[in-house]
């Protein structure tokens, strides 16, 4: 029964312990650095407990170091889910195509859209759009581009400042 509950804490607190990194380390590419290091401390406060019990323990399993794994794979999953979730961001949209009805779908669905005339392979006439987009409203543009031309090329990039322009 001990090696079950020492199991079980591994895996549990693994996950606190991972999820807090996943997260930290987001905050910290976004430049939340104050934030990043609060979280930090947590996390690796965490770890160091769960590390010294496991360690400490006369318990000498190979499922310990399976929980301890399955922990930190649960714990990625979910650093990462929350984070989609909680840190609000921006990304910029890249758009090759050659049917100019995307630019006005897009900006009549409220996004705004620079266009750049371009040429394409053996001179043909294409557009350039540059979208810049709330990460929630990703999948809805990328959705709108897809349905008007499946043959479009995308780019999308995460986007570190803005300033100016109209974003949605």
């Amino acid at each position: 029964m001990e090696i079950v509950m020492l199991c079980a804490k591994v895996f549990f607190v693994r996950i606190l312990d991972v999820t807090l990194g996943t997260f930290r380390t987001i905050l910290t590419v976004k430049s939340k650095k104050l934030q990043a290091s609060l979280i930090g401390f947590f996390e690796v406060l965490v770890w160091f407990l769960v590390v010294r019990e496991a360690l400490n323990s006369d318990i000498d399993s190979i499922w310990v170091a399976v929980f301890y794994s399955l922990g930190f794979a649960t714990g990625t999953y979910l650093g990462g889910t929350l984070s989609e979730k909680l840190i609000s961001g921006n990304s910029t949209l890249q758009v090759i195509t050659k049917n100019r009805k995307i630019i006005d779908v897009v900006s009549g669905s409220g996004y705004g859209v620079t266009v750049v005339e371009a040429k394409g392979y053996n001179d043909s006439q294409k557009y350039m759009l540059v979208i810049e987009v709330n990460n929630k409203n990703l999948d809805d543009v990328k959705t709108i581009i897809k349905k008007l031309d499946k043959d479009a090329f995308i780019v999308v990039t995460e986007t570190k400042l803005v300033h100016n322009g109209y974003i949605k």
